[in-house]
Parts: structure tokens; sequence; C-alpha cells
């Protein structure tokens, strides 16, 4: 008899601590150093409180960006082209999107060219 491949489910495999993906941990862990910052900040002004909000605010918000997938809605058009994608990625793609804007100038010639015949 041969041997056959049975496909498993290894996508679990990758986490550490359960919650946290590779990708989610990094971003939490970037959350965490940019709300720190926000947390001295604060901490010259002797708001304490406020800068503990704001390391949890942007931990929470990193593991959201390195977690969170956008689901594909019927009912909704663009959720249909980047259902299934992850929010980092989508991200990602913007801001090269912006990077790379080209400006372009339109000049109508033949108004220039009227005046110059005048």
């Amino acid at each position: 008899m041969g041997t056959y491949y049975i496909p498993r489910n290894v996508k679990g495999e990758t986490r550490i601590l359960y919650i946290f993906t590779i990708k989610a941990l990094i971003t939490t862990a970037g959350g965490i150093i940019l709300g720190a910052l926000l947390y001295f900040l604060f901490l010259m002004l002797r708001l304490k409180v406020i800068g503990i909000a704001c390391i949890v605010i942007c931990a929470v918000l990193g593991y959201g960006i390195g977690m969170i997938k956008i689901p594909t809605l019927s009912g909704i058009k663009f959720t249909k082209k980047i259902g299934g994608e992850p929010l980092s990625e989508i991200i990602i793609r913007y801001f090269k999107f912006i990077k790379n804007k080209k400006t372009y100038t339109y000049v109508n010639t033949q108004e220039k060219e009227e005046e110059e015949e005048r």
C-alpha cells in the first residue's frame, strides 16, 4: 500500500502566548514603545494616569493592526476587493501609494498659441 499526505491545519502553530502571532507581537511592541514615549511626555507634565492610558491604547491599536483582518461584506462595495486581507498590509499599501503618487500638470496649449498670435 502507498502512503498518502494528509493535510493538517497548521494555522495556529505560529502563535506565541496563544493570542499573539509573530506579527501581532511586533506591532504590539511597537505600540507599547510609542505609548512609552507619550507616557514620558505626560510624566513630565505630571499626568501619569494619562500616560499609562496612552500606553494601553497604543498597545491595543498595535495589536489590532497586527491581528485584524477585514471581513468580506457583500453589502459594502470596497470590502469585496480587500476582504480577508490583514489591516497591516492595507496600511502598508496605502503608504506606498501615497509615496509613489505623482502630480501631473496639464497645460492647454491651444490658449497659449492664440495669445501668442495676438
